[in-house]
């Protein structure tokens, strides 16, 4: 949660008033999708099954909710490949091959973040694993808010350089970032093997294929197909 807050903080508070109404919408579906994951494994073992499992119902439409707002925003990034197009002294070392990776990958981890979701559901009945299915959707939705913080960060060290900066390292360290979490986590709670421990170190180690997936011409022409606005 921290270190979600802390990465999309700028972004998202810096320029509050100019946010689009999809990027609400889904900064707060996740924050509180985030808040659910901090609050229910506390009713589950304070004696509080019965509102656990109401949350939990509640909590089932905010995972959807989370992964629609995000699909909902894709555009945006379909949008700015074409600002960047009209004017791309505007934007500095961002090239359009960016925002469409991002979209491409965000794609990936909104499907991977369903299916997490589904299988908690699936097995619900199975303590251990209907928890660890829940927990890896943070560490396989945390990228694009960490990213842009630790970004930002490596921007404004390297303003000097502008536009000449090399915007692919930080998003590898955010990666590093990631991956060191899920993994302390899946080894602090036994559950390296555990599928969905798979699933969320799949996801981060093809979010650092976004610089190929965004160049790719496919890729592009598929992108600005099926996303319109």
């Amino acid at each position: 949660m921290i270190f979600m807050q802390a990465g999309i903080f700028e972004d998202y508070w810096g320029d509050f008033k100019e946010n689009a109404w999809s990027v609400h919408v889904h900064y707060w579906t996740g924050t509180v999708w985030y808040l659910f994951l901090i609050l229910q494994p506390y009713y589950a073992t304070h004696g509080q099954l019965a509102r656990h499992r109401t949350l939990g119902i509640i909590g089932m439409f905010m995972g959807g909710a989370v992964c629609l707002t995000a699909l909902s925003m894709l555009y945006r990034d379909i949008e700015t490949t074409k600002l960047i197009k009209e004017d791309p002294s505007r934007f500095g070392p961002f090239e359009g091959w960016f925002f469409f990776g991002v979209a491409a990958l965000e794609i990936v981890m909104m499907v991977a973040f369903g299916f997490a979701v589904i299988m908690s559901i699936i097995e619900r009945k199975q303590l251990d694993r209907h928890a660890w299915w829940l927990i890896s959707t943070v560490f396989i939705i945390m990228m694009p808010a960490l990213g842009r913080g630790i970004q930002n960060v490596h921007i404004a060290m390297q303003i000097k350089q502008w536009p000449n900066v090399d915007i692919m390292s930080s998003l590898y360290f955010t990666q590093f970032i990631i991956i060191a979490m899920l993994l302390g986590g899946a080894w602090k709670y036994q559950q390296l093997r555990h599928p969905a421990t798979w699933l969320a170190l799949g996801v981060n180690l093809v979010t650092l294929l976004l610089e190929p997936i965004g160049r790719s011409v496919a890729v592009q022409q598929f992108l600005q197909t099926m996303i319109k606005g």
